[in-house]
């Protein structure tokens, strides 16, 4: 069974803010942590700068349950102090605190390689995340795994938009649930998640949801939720052969299309008339044997 993730994430801001610099949108603090909550559970999270300058961020943060490290700008080593201080709290962590396997470093400064490979040293899962634009290759290629940022705007909009056509007589909390449902499928296959399990898929949506409940949205089980996705065409399903609960073999846009290497099953009508057919050849010939 895979080793359950426990994660600590470190947010260097004023990267951000330099990878953002000159755009009109805003970092989306939820976005991202939306997306390191499919990875496990996440138990630190902090983020470093001179909040004085990003006063702005500051309830979005606190919103999010980020703790903000307060590192006031000097004229000459504010920033270095910033990533010294960000270092050591990681360090202190992986020798403190056994329990948490995986680090997050959002940002996309190279000074943070040397840190990478001392986690990595110890036997921790590093993952990155950074503006493509503003991330040294020394950093991206020294960690386990790296996400762009730009990568999550894109998964985000596409659960939506696969969710849309199924779901044009669906009331909006509806809508909300079955794109929940298919975000959280789409986040099991990017983690290789070969068998969706019906109760692997509910923690999933509970963890990118806390408040996360069936019988909130009218359904007395889980099962008879994914079994109305099913009838509105979000997913197929089969049962376990061994416990005989439901599991997703697939959703979105592939539902409806033949598996690869395989032909499309026949429809009912055809398969009924060509039955008939072989009936009456049947008939014919042994009418012909008896004269």
């Amino acid at each position: 069974m895979e080793e359950r993730k426990i994660l600590a994430v470190f947010i260097d801001f004023e990267n951000l803010a330099l990878g953002f610099k000159g755009r009109t949108q805003r970092f989306d603090t939820a976005r991202v942590l939306a997306r390191l909550v499919e990875k496990g559970d996440i138990v630190v999270k902090r983020a470093y700068a001179d909040w004085k300058r990003f006063s702005t961020y500051s309830n979005e943060l606190h919103e999010a349950a980020i703790e903000l490290i307060e590192i006031p700008q000097r004229a000459m080593t504010g920033k270095n102090s910033a990533d010294m201080r960000l270092c050591v709290d990681a360090i202190d962590l992986c020798h403190s605190k056994p329990h948490i396997n995986t680090f997050v470093i959002v940002s996309g400064d190279s000074d943070f390689s040397p840190l990478v490979s001392k986690l990595k040293e110890n036997g921790r899962h590093v993952i990155g995340l950074g503006m493509e634009a503003s991330t040294s290759s020394l950093l991206r290629d020294n960690c386990h795994e790296f996400i762009y940022y730009e990568d999550l705007v894109a998964a985000a909009q596409s659960a939506v938009q696969t969710a849309a056509p199924a779901l044009e007589e669906a009331s909006d909390r509806q809508r909300k649930l079955f794109a929940l449902l298919l975000e959280s499928l789409e986040a099991l296959r990017r983690e290789n998640r070969e068998t969706l399990w019906t109760s692997l898929i509910k923690e999933t949506m509970k963890r990118k949801r806390p408040s996360f409940n069936e019988a909130f949205y009218g359904y007395k089980s889980f099962s008879r939720l994914l079994e109305d996705a099913a009838r509105r065409g979000l997913v197929e399903l089969a049962r376990d052969p061994a416990n005989r609960t439901y599991v997703v073999t697939r959703f979105g846009a592939e539902v409806g299309k033949p598996a690869e290497g395989t032909e499309a099953a026949p429809s009912a009508k055809s398969s009924s008339r060509s039955s008939r057919a072989r009936g009456s050849r049947g008939s014919r010939t042994r009418r012909a044997t008896s004269k």
